[in-house]
């Protein structure tokens, strides 16, 4: 009886794995790997990248903030300082206020916020005093000039000093302008500036024309 000849066993793949050793019985390098370590590794899915919102616009507390905002926001911001100001002087409704500033009573709100309080009616009234940044006119030996102010108290200052030098302009009465001899204002940086009562210089801006008290604010409202 003829003997039947083994089959041979096809030989035992070899791959090479990182490092160069070698190991029998492993169909790729990969899966080698893989099954050395005994983990399958995971590709981490890649979120695709949002472009970065602009930051909220927030509100000017410097001179140099105020400079640095868009005419627009400018123009409103002054509005609401009128606003709340009408507000504070006149006591008037944040409806009539807003009216009269030309600005809405909702814009007045997201602004001036800090300086309002909410009544249990859901009515806003405006607080004694607030520390929000107003650019106003003062006279100066030059002529007028703007100044940043940082809050109610400094800028409730220059007006009453405004209407004591209007006062002596169109009257020649200057009780009330005396009032503020030696006085100064501090603008938002800090400084100190001289309130004006000496006659002869306020004669002098007064008839060069120079000496407007139409509004205290540097732009038109």
């Amino acid at each position: 009886m003829a003997m039947r000849a083994k089959k041979k066993a096809p030989p035992k793949r070899t791959a090479r794995i990182p490092g160069g050793a070698k190991t029998k019985g492993v169909g790729s390098p990969r899966r080698a790997e893989q099954k050395s370590s005994g983990k399958t590794r995971v590709r981490a899915k890649q979120t695709p990248t949002r472009p970065k919102t602009q930051a909220k616009q927030g509100a000017p507390r410097t001179e140099a903030q105020y400079a640095a905002k868009p005419e627009t926001f400018k123009d409103t911001w002054d509005r609401v300082i009128d606003a709340i100001s009408k507000m504070r002087s006149g006591k008037v409704s944040l409806t009539q206020a807003a009216r009269e500033a030309r600005v809405s009573p909702r814009t007045v709100t997201k602004w001036g916020k800090s300086a309002l309080r909410k009544g249990k009616s859901g009515k806003y009234a405006v607080k004694k005093n607030d520390n929000l940044l107003r650019v106003l006119v003062i006279p100066t030996p030059e002529g007028m000039r703007p100044v940043s102010l940082l809050g109610s108290k400094q800028a409730s200052l220059l007006g009453e000093y405004s209407n004591a030098v209007s006062r002596y302009l169109q009257t020649g009465d200057a009780t009330k302008l005396m009032e503020f001899r030696g006085q100064h204002i501090t603008d938002a940086n800090g400084v100190d500036i001289p309130l004006i009562v000496d006659r002869e210089v306020l004669n002098r801006l007064g008839s060069a024309g120079v000496l407007s008290f139409e509004s205290l604010y540097a732009r038109s409202t």
